[in-house]
C-alpha cells in the first residue's frame, strides 16, 4: 500500500506500522520501546508522530497504516509531544551519566540531546529502586530503569526463560527476576544490548573503558559452530569485549554468554615463548632452538610413525599448513576429529546443516537426534523457538530423541533417548512418523550426541533414510542437517583433515600409534590416553593439559590475534581479522607451520596469506564463495553409507558443563564463576 510521509510516497507491506513507513521513507524516528525482534509494547511513546485527520500525535510503532494515509514526523506538535514525553522520563533517571558503562552508547542520551531541556521543572524527591542479583554476567543499577520492557520481552520471547517481569505500576513499576537468582538463559549476554539505558551493563566489564577508547574489530565467534558474527572491541594490546555483529542470515543480532564473556580468557594461561622439555622439565627456548629439536626428532622417523590432530578452534589455513606439512613428511595420520566423531565425507551435503539456520523459519516440523540444541548452540537454538512462536500453537513439532534434559525453550517431546526410535519412525509405528510424513519441510538435526558414538555410521545413514521416506530431502527443500559443535570441524572436512589410506585416527594416534604427535590448538581430550613414549609437540595459545605433557611447545595465536577463516555448521565461508598482537614471542599458527617446514627441508609453497588462500581454494573451491551459501540439490543423493548395526545404548550429552568447553572458556575467570553458580552450585546447609 502507498503512504506519504513528509511528502515522500513510499510502498510498504499490509499489516506495516507507521514506524516501519517512516523508517522506509528514511526518517528517523527515536523509540525506547521498540525493537525490531521483540513485540510492540507502546509503553515509551517516543515514537509519537502526527497522523492526518487523526485528533492528536500516535505512537507510530504500533499504529497500522492504511491506503493513502499521510504521515507528518517534524511538525510543531509532534516536537512539542516528544518534548513532553521526554521531561517525563528524566523525572526519575539519576544524573549518572558520568559513571554510566553505557555513557556514549546510550539510546536516552542521544535523544535527549535532541528532545531534552537545560533544566529541570520537578521539584520534588526522584524515586529510587533496589538494584537486582540477575548473576555474575548482567549488572543492575534499576534506578536507571525507564520500564521499557524489552528486557522482559527479549527473556519471554527470544531466550525462552521468562524470569523478567515487572511488579505494580506507573512511577512505581519495577523490573524485576520475582525470585533473587541467576538468570538461567545462556543469552543472558543480549540483554545488556537491548537495554536503551544503563540499568542493565556488563557485570565483567564494568568500569573497564568508555566506548570511544576502543578499536572494533570484525570477527567470528568461534566458542560453537554457529559463526556469530562479532566484532571484538579493543583498547591497546587487550581485547575488553565481545558484541554481535547484525548478520540475518546467521545470528540475527543475538550472540552467545559464552562467546561475549570468554574473552577475559584470553589475557589468563597464555603461551608466550616457546619451550623445550630436557630431562623432564620444560625449558624456555628461542624458535630456532625448538624447530631444531623438533627437527631432531623427527630424524630417522617414518611418516607413518607421525601424526597431527587440529583442535575444535583453528582456523581453515592454519589447518591446512598442517596437513601440507604432515602430505610432505609421508604421514597419512591426520584427523580434526578429536572426539572421534564419525562422518560421510562422499558428499558436503551429508556433513552440514542443510536446512540453513535461516532456513528453520520455513520447516514445519523438527526431529532432533542426539543434541541438546540449547547448549551446543544457543543463538542456533533461539532460532527454532523463533519458529516455534511463529507457527502458532501446535503449529511447530519438535521431537527430541535423548535423554531428558532442561527446558529447551520451546514445546519438545521426547520420543525415547536411544536411536531405535529411528526404526520406529521409519517403520511408523511410532506416532512421531505421521507427524514428519505430512509436514511440508520437515527438518532433522543430528547432533554429536549421536555422532561421537561406536554406531555413528549406521545412526547418520538411518536419519538420512528417515528424513528420505517423509520428504525432508527433495527437490527444493534440505531438511537434513548435521549440527557441530566445533568452530573448526566442517572447515576440517572440507580440507580433507581425516586419515589417509592407511593412516591413524586421533585415538588411534593417541594411543601409542605414533611416535610423533603433532597437536594443532588440541585440548579436548584426556591426556592419558597418549601413550608415554609419544614426543608430543603441542601448538596452541594456552598453557591447558595438552600443553602439560608437551615435549615442545610453540606459542600460537588465538583467533582475536590472527586473521582467519572459518566454516560455520552449514557450511558458510566467513573471515574475521586480526584485533590485537599475539603475546610475546607467539606468532600466527600458520606461519610457525611455514617457518618448520623450512628447516626440515620441506618448505610450503606460501609466504603470504593471500597464498595460502589460495592454496584453500584450490583445494577446496567452496573458499572462493565468502558469506554464501550455495544451493544443492540433495534429491538425488543416495545417502550416507550405513556401517554396522546401531547399538540400543541410549544417547548422551557431548559435554557436561557448557561454561568450560575450550582453553579459553576454562581460561577464563568469568566462565569459571558461570560454571560455580550453574554447573556446580555449593551445597549450603539448613540453618
Amino acid at each position: 500500500m502507498k503512504v506519504t510521509v513528509d511528502g515522500i510516497v513510499v510502498d510498504v507491506p499490509n499489516g506495516s506500522s507507521a514506524l516501519q513507513a517512516c523508517e522506509a521513507a528514511g526518517k528517523e524516528i527515536p523509540r525506547f520501546c521498540f525493537h525490531e525482534r521483540l513485540s510492540v509494547a507502546g509503553n515509551c511513546r517516543m515514537c509519537l508522530v502526527q497522523v492526518v485527520r487523526a485528533p492528536k500525535p500516535v505512537a507510530s510503532c504500533g499504529f497500522p497504516v492504511g491506503e493513502g494515509m499521510e504521515i507528518l514526523t517534524d511538525t510543531e506538535i509532534v516536537r512539542k509531544a516528544r518534548r513532553a514525553v521526554m521531561e517525563f522520563l528524566l523525572i526519575n533517571h539519576p544524573l549518572d551519566c558520568p559513571i554510566c558503562d553505557q555513557g556514549g552508547e546510550c539510546d536516552l542520551q542521544d535523544q535527549a540531546f535532541g528532545y531534552g531541556a537545560d533544566h529541570s521543572r520537578y521539584h520534588e524527591a526522584k524515586r529510587a529502586v533496589t538494584d537486582k542479583y540477575l548473576g555474575p554476567l548482567v549488572k543492575t543499577v534499576m534506578t536507571r530503569c525507564i520500564q521499557c520492557t524489552r528486557c522482559i520481552r527479549f527473556a519471554t520471547e527470544i531466550a525462552g526463560v521468562p524470569e523478567l517481569g515487572a511488579v505494580s505500576r506507573g512511577e512505581n513499576m519495577e523490573v524485576t527476576n520475582y525470585v533473587e537468582k541467576a538468570l538461567t538463559s545462556e543469552l543472558s549476554g543480549n540483554l545488556i544490548d537491548i537495554c536503551p539505558v544503563g540499568a542493565l551493563t556488563s557485570k565483567p566489564y564494568a568500569f573497564t573503558a568508555r566506548p570511544w577508547e576502543l578499536k572494533r574489530t570484525d570477527s567470528i565467534d568461534v566458542s560453537d559452530a554457529v559463526g556469530t558474527n562479532i566484532s571484538l572491541h579493543v583498547r591497546g594490546t587487550a581485547v575488553l569485549r565481545s558484541v554481535p555483529r547484525v548478520n540475518d542470515a546467521v545470528n540475527e543480532e543475538w550472540l552467545a554468554d559464552k562467546g561475549r564473556f570468554s574473552v577475559d580468557g584470553l589475557k589468563h594461561r597464555r603461551l608466550d615463548r616457546p619451550w623445550v622439555r630436557v630431562h623432564g622439565k620444560l625449558h624456555p627456548v628461542s624458535w630456532q632452538d625448538a624447530f631444531v629439536a623438533i627437527g631432531r626428532r623427527l630424524e630417522g622417523v617414518a611418516g607413518e610413525r607421525i601424526g597431527a590432530i587440529a583442535g575444535d578452534l583453528c582456523d581453515a589455513e592454519s589447518m591446512l599448513a598442517l596437513k601440507d606439512l604432515m602430505t610432505a613428511l609421508g604421514s597419512p595420520n591426520i584427523d580434526c576429529r578429536q572426539d572421534g566423531a564419525e562422518y560421510d565425507l562422499s558428499h558436503r551435503a551429508y556433513y552440514t546443516f542443510g536446512t540453513t539456520i535461516a532456513g528453520i523459519e520455513e520447516a514445519d516440523a523438527l526431529l532432533v537426534v542426539g543434541s541438546i540444541p540449547r547448549q551446543e548452540a544457543p543463538v542456533l537454538n533461539a532460532r527454532i523457538r523463533k519458529r516455534f512462536l511463529s507457527a502458532g500453537r501446535g503449529g511447530f513439532p519438535v521431537g527430541l530423541v535423548g535423554a531428558p534434559t532442561a527446558d529447551p525453550t520451546y514445546k519438545a517431546d521426547v520420543l525415547g533417548e536411544g536411536p531405535e526410535v529411528l526404526a520406529a519412525l521409519r517403520d511408523g509405528t511410532h506416532p512421531f512418523a505421521e507427524v514428519l510424513k505430512t509436514a511440508k519441510k520437515p527438518m532433522i538435526i543430528v547432533g554429536h550426541g549421536a555422532l561421537t558414538r561406536s554406531d555413528a555410521r549406521a545412526i547418520l545413514a538411518a536419519a538420512w533414510a528417515l528424513a528420505a521416506e517423509t520428504g525432508a530431502v527433495g527437490a527444493g527443500w534440505n531438511g537434513f542437517n548435521v549440527l557441530h559443535r566445533a568452530a573448526s570441524r566442517v572447515a576440517g572436512l572440507d580440507l580433507g583433515l581425516v586419515p589417509g589410506k592407511g593412516g591413524r585416527s586421533a585415538a588411534g594416534m593417541m594411543s601409542g600409534g605414533v611416535e610423533v604427535l603433532w597437536l594443532l590448538g588440541a585440548d579436548e581430550f584426556h591426556t592419558a590416553q597418549i601413550g608415554p613414549e609419544t614426543f608430543v609437540i603441542y601448538q596452541g595459545h594456552h598453557g591447558d593439559a595438552a600443553a602439560a605433557r608437551a615435549d615442545v611447545i610453540l606459542p600460537g595465536a588465538s583467533y582475536a590475534e590472527k586473521s582467519g577463516t572459518y566454516v560455520n555448521t552449514e557450511g558458510r565461508v566467513q573471515r574475521s581479522f586480526q584485533a590485537v598482537m599475539p603475546p610475546g614471542d607467539a606468532r600466527e599458527d600458520w606461519r610457525i607451520l611455514r617457518a618448520f617446514s623450512e628447516v626440515v627441508g620441506h618448505t610450503l609453497p606460501y609466504d603470504t596469506m593471500e597464498a595460502l588462500r589460495e592454496r584453500l581454494a584450490t583445494v577446496n573451491p567452496v573458499f572462493r564463495v565468502i558469506g554464501g551459501l550455495d544451493e544443492v540439490d540433495v534429491s538425488a543423493l543416495p545417502g550416507p553409507v550405513g556401517v554396522g548395526a546401531v547399538s540400543p545404548v541410549p544417547f548422551r550429552p557431548v559435554f557436561d558443563d557448557y561454561y568450560q568447553t575450550d582453553p579459553i572458556c576454562r581460561a577464563s575467570p568469568t566462565m569459571g564463576e558461570c560454571s560455580r553458580i550453574y554447573v556446580h552450585p555449593r551445597t549450603v546447609a539448613a540453618e
